[in-house]
């Protein structure tokens, strides 16, 4: 009941609800990064959703334009090498991640979920499959990112361990958990290094 109707619905509410009051920020950081490089304020990039159907997430363009696209960040060592001056302020603060109310306000995402794996990412999808994680719609934050986030690096399978006790323990008090969790780690900028997972 919770997961297949009321967690849509106030991922549908508090994502218009918040659209609402920050978009007039939202429209001042995309002219900055407007004027800081040439290219679009807003990237898009094809991720995996619940069960294994495409969509396109956004974020705020934190990279030049010739940086490599859709390249799994694990192996995108030199990601430091990319980053403009406002992305890496962007970055600190998951600002960059705001567009992505867009995608909950769509379905495409949820607040609370496992990460969306790049379209590429066969190896991490592979493992969710095995442990039962793929059937979850993605989410903005989520489990694994709580514990841990890009400090688990390349270990797919703790990653997806986490996100499969996610997805077979999903309720209200395990979102709001993690919405607490991922507000303490954002705030003191725990967890974050670039060329860790969904840092492109």
């Amino acid at each position: 009941m919770y997961e297949r109707y009321v967690k849509r619905l106030l991922d549908a509410l508090f994502s218009a609800v918040l659209l609402a009051l920050l978009w007039p920020a939202m429209a001042v950081v995309a002219l900055l990064i407007r004027l800081e490089t040439p290219g679009p304020a807003i990237f898009k990039q094809k991720r995996y959703g619940k069960d294994k159907k495409f969509f396109y997430i956004y974020k705020f363009r934190t990279m030049r334009m010739d940086a490599p696209r859709d390249v799994d960040t694990n192996r995108f060592h030199d990601a430091e090498n990319y980053i403009t001056p406002l992305g890496r302020i962007l970055r600190r603060y998951s600002v960059d991640e705001l567009p992505q109310l867009i995608n909950i306000l769509r379905g495409d995402m949820s607040f609370i979920g496992p990460r969306p794996a790049l379209w590429n990412q066969y190896d991490l999808m592979e493992w969710r499959d095995r442990l039962g994680a793929s059937g979850v719609r993605p989410g903005l934050s989520g489990w694994a990112q709580v514990n841990g986030r890009d400090r688990l690096g390349a270990d797919l399978e703790k990653k997806a361990t986490l996100d499969a006790q996610y997805a077979k323990n999903i309720s209200l008090r395990f979102d709001l958990k993690c919405l607490l969790w991922t507000f303490i780690k954002v705030v003191n900028h725990q967890d974050i290094e670039e060329g860790g997972e969904d840092r492109s």
